[in-house]
């Protein structure tokens, strides 16, 4: 976890290669952080990896962050087909419309117990009616190999949509060249520091050395901006 303003490591923490792993990490970094210094982003930067649904919904909603993360969308269709983007969404009604004006909705019914219809994928299905699909002129171009058009809402869909509102402002771009100080990092830790491969075993020997590694990173970069200050550093650089 990097300041970015100053490029310091405030946290550490070490993961199997795993995607879910890493983004979990994410979280455990940021909250630590701000118990032990107070210190809370007004913003997170990252790849596509921490643009999932959960992930957005524990920055946007949980923790009050902006996330300057892609939005891991695969909604958009290759087909040629309408996506669901090109659905209005209307939430008083709960349901979604069709460029046609045909709703797609939850449910039809009235149950005695009610239901929230979330899946396992953490997604709510809205479904058209086969009676209004059957006659759509629109239906070759939006279903045309089921009898009925679906839309797998997530419940995270509005941080996801906050998401994307972020993604179109030009504080975003300043995020993504901003992000290349990370990547930096890590390329000085394998280059420079030799962390290509690591010498102890398991987690807990992982985490030390790259403890270690961010402790000599951060010193590294804390003596060079105290040179700057000291007006020392251009001396060295013309010698």
């Amino acid at each position: 976890l990097i300041d970015l303003e100053a490029g310091i490591i405030v946290d550490v923490e070490a993961t199997p290669a795993n995607r879910n792993q890493e983004v979990e990490s994410t979280k455990a970094m940021v909250d630590r952080v701000e118990e032990r210094f107070g210190l809370k982003p007004r913003r997170l930067v990252g790849d596509t990896a921490y643009g999932t649904g959960s992930m957005l919904s524990w920055m946007v909603k949980e923790k009050k962050i902006a996330p300057h993360v892609p939005v891991w969308d695969k909604t958009e269709r290759k087909d040629g087909t309408l996506s669901s983007g090109e659905f209005s969404w209307n939430g008083q009604a709960n349901e979604y419309r069709c460029p046609q004006g045909v709703s797609l909705r939850s449910e039809r019914r009235n149950f005695t117990k009610p239901r929230d219809h979330i899946t396992k994928a953490d997604t709510i299905i809205y479904r058209s009616s086969k009676q209004d699909c059957a006659g759509c002129q629109l239906k070759q171009t939006c279903c045309p190999n089921t009898p009925i058009r679906k839309i797998a809402r997530s419940v995270h869909e509005e941080s996801r949509n906050v998401g994307r509102a972020i993604g179109q402002t030009p504080e975003y771009i300043t995020s993504k060249r901003q992000r290349k100080k990370v990547e930096m990092l890590f390329a000085h830790l394998k280059r420079i520091l030799k962390l290509d491969r690591l010498r102890l075993r398991g987690l807990s020997g992982a985490r030390d050395e790259f403890l270690l590694a961010a402790t000599a990173q951060n010193l590294r970069r804390m003596a060079m901006r105290l040179l700057e200050a000291q007006g020392i550093l251009p001396e060295i650089k013309r010698g």
